[in-house]
Formats: C-alpha cells, structure tokens, sequence
C-alpha cells in the first residue's frame, strides 16, 4: 500500500532522529575513550551521522514537512549509560565499542523496517545508500570490539 507524504515524512524523521542519536552517541564516546585512533573513528563516524541527518532534514523540508528536534529518548538514555560507565572508569575500549555497537544494531533495525515501506524512489534511494553506512558502521564497530575483546 502508498505511503501518505505524512508517512514519508514519518519515516524520514524517525531516522533523523536515529541519526542524531548516532552522531550524539558516537560523539560522547570520542570524549570517553582515551585511544587516539579510537577518538578518530568515533569523530568520523559521529560526522557521517550529522550528514545522514543533515540529508534527511533537507528531505522532509522539501517533501513539507517539520523535521524533527532532536534524537529519540531510548538515544538519550543509551548516552546517559555511556556517560555513566565513564564517570565511573568502566570506559574500557571493548566497554565502548560495545555501547557502539548496540547503538547501531538499533540503527540498522530502523533503516531496515523503513526500507520494508512503499516509499517514493528518491527517498528509497537515499535511505538505502544511509543503511548501507549504517551496515558499514555496525561492522566496523563490531570487529574493532571483536579485536579489543580479543587483546584483553
């Protein structure tokens, strides 16, 4: 069944939301972890987060709708987590490569329910190429935790 453009839009902002809340998660992080090439990793991938929102944002503007303020409140309570374990000193790499990763399971959880939806081609063809930066992000965090788990 079409989508309305209010449902486009629906699903356009839930994504948004998604991510900023990657590009929030992964920024706190870089904060959190004192390995230089760890801190790296985490700026850029918080970076491609802030331009998957920054495409979603324009879409929703052109498509008429209002784009969403913010991330989600499951984000907001992942990062509450994250920042937690860093006050206290259970901010191991493995520690934050897990947070990561669990972040981006939710991530790719939701491009992939989006991409189950009839959308306009122009809309799938963005969320498509978002979820596979997304599937990139979840696997890279996933060997860089498999290879911190390994060495500890």
């Amino acid at each position: 069944m079409a989508q309305t453009t209010n449902d486009v839009i629906d699903t356009l902002n839930d994504l948004l939301e998604n991510s900023r809340d990657g590009e929030y998660g992964f920024r706190l992080c870089a904060e959190e972890v004192e390995n230089s090439s760890l801190r790296t990793t985490f700026s850029t991938r918080a970076a491609e987060c802030a331009q998957a929102a920054r495409e979603l944002q324009e879409l929703v503007i052109r498509l008429g709708g209002k784009p969403a303020d913010g991330g989600t409140a499951s984000g907001a309570l992942h990062r509450g987590w994250v920042h937690v374990k860093g006050a206290v000193g259970a901010n191991s790499e493995e520690s934050m490569l897990e947070e990561c990763e669990r972040g981006e399971d939710a991530a790719v959880a939701r491009y992939r329910k989006a991409l189950q939806q009839d959308l306009p081609a122009d809309v799938r063809a963005l969320i498509e190429r978002q979820a596979q930066g997304a599937q990139r992000n979840h696997d890279q965090i996933k060997r860089l935790r498999d290879e911190a788990r390994a060495a500890s």
